[in-house]
């Protein structure tokens, strides 16, 4: 149960920063964002706020945030159509009944002749009821609803659609998605370093394991280093290399102990490392030290290194040097988290960290139906000085999602066969 508690905190926090991202920068450019979304399929819970639906989904394979003209916008309203208009005190429009207009008494029925809900607000048509045939002009309020079933959809005005924006405003409403999820990495990061705290370079012994040469030869976490077989220590480098550099030799710490000074052989045991070469090690974690200031460039340094480390593995991924086992959908990032909880609260945050880089650095891949692929659009439009068809690029961004889709369906499959079969 611990882990699913942990993957829901972890699958949730990831989504929904990336997701936040899009929200505050579309809202920021004045665009209407219909839904924010954490999850895919049916609604677990839902809520209305500040013109936004924002709901939990039971699919846990992402999320999105709905903007205003993403999509075609609404239902278009035209000539020949009976609806029931709500007019407010200034005489504008405020509801649009599209059907079930006899559960509106107090609506005035009108067989449209024009109606404009974008652009000019307005419709035009004929009265039922009124013995003049007389074309009347229903000014739309801004903040109109469409009612269809019952149920309201807020107008949106082209001012507040998606495409009406600037290049600038609509590119960063989509890259402050994969943005948000460094961000919240940086932020894991230095949190893991003030409240655990981060590797220093005092030649001190940090946390020592449980069958580790050091030990069993008596040394302890908090022992200062000297010297090893006579060679002054001025850094935990010093320390890590001297160790490496002597498999099975036995080596004579210098240490002090409470202002006592000790002397205590260890012998490293062998490991063997990814070139087939040999190391020593005795056990021993570095030591940790806690302070504000270098914790913010920590999370700096750790978010650049695995970012780099991230691009390298996707080289090879795509170089064919690994194969579709590297990849991981929803079940293997499950079974992930379940091994790394085991190992405790930090690293647990720590992977979280990674994986948000790991979500952040996949969004941003020039791939159709991802945020890079939209944004490889705009890049396209900035070259050009004009958008590509709108019909084109969204039947591109269609088969890119069919296409992610498939791969989604394959890994998770993948992983099945992995863990369970």
């Amino acid at each position: 149960m611990s882990t699913v508690i942990a993957f829901i905190i972890i699958f949730g926090a990831l989504v929904f920063f990336h997701e936040l991202g899009h929200l505050i920068f579309a809202k920021r450019a004045g665009i209407l964002c219909r839904e924010f979304a954490i999850g895919m399929g049916p609604k677990v819970f839902s809520f209305t706020k500040n013109d936004t639906l924002y709901t939990i989904r039971l699919l846990p394979i992402g999320g999105y945030v709905r903007m205003a003209g993403e999509d075609p916008e609404m239902v278009e309203i035209k000539p020949g159509y009976r609806i029931g208009l709500i007019l407010n005190s200034n005489n504008e429009v405020e509801k649009i009944i599209l059907n079930n207009k006899d559960k509106h008494p107090n609506a005035r029925i009108v067989e449209v002749e024009y109606a404009d809900i974008e652009h000019e607000l307005v419709i035009k048509g004929y009265v039922e009821g009124e013995e003049e045939d007389r074309l009347e002009t229903f000014p739309v309020n801004r903040r109109a609803v469409l009612v269809e079933d019952g149920a309201e959809t807020l107008i949106a005005p082209y001012d507040r659609q998606f495409a009406s924006k600037t290049l600038w405003q609509r590119t960063m409403a989509i890259f402050a998605g994969p943005m948000m999820n460094f961000v919240l990495a940086f932020v894991v990061f230095v949190i893991i370093a003030i409240l655990q705290g981060m590797p220093s370079n005092e030649p001190e012994l940090g946390q020592l394991t449980e069958d580790g040469a050091a030990i069993h030869a008596g040394l302890k976490e908090g022992d200062i280093v000297h010297s090893v077989e006579g060679a002054e220590i001025s850094s935990w480098q010093d320390v890590v290399e001297i160790i490496r550099q002597n498999p099975e030799n036995e080596l004579d710490f210098q240490i002090e102990r409470n202002g006592e000074e000790l002397s205590i052989p260890v012998t490293p045991k062998v490991q063997e490392v990814e070139d087939g070469e040999n190391i020593g090690v005795i056990g021993v974690y570095s030591p940790m030290e806690k302070n504000p200031l270098k914790a913010v460039v920590y999370g700096a340094e750790e978010t650049y290194l695995w970012t780099k480390e991230i691009f390298i593995i996707l080289g090879k991924l795509l170089s064919g040097q690994f194969t579709i086992d590297a990849l991981s959908g929803p079940v293997g990032i499950y079974v992930s988290v379940d091994t790394v909880a085991q190992s405790g609260i930090f690293y647990l945050m720590k992977w979280a960290g990674v994986l948000s880089i790991n979500l952040g650095i996949m969004n941003l891949l020039p791939i159709p139906a991802l945020d890079g692929g939209r944004l490889m659009f705009f890049a396209i439009e900035g070259i050009r000085g004009k958008p590509i068809d709108r019909q084109k690029e969204g039947m591109v961004h269609f088969i890119g999602f069919a296409l992610l889709m498939l791969l989604m369906l394959v890994v998770t499959w993948n992983d099945i066969q992995r863990f369970f079969l």
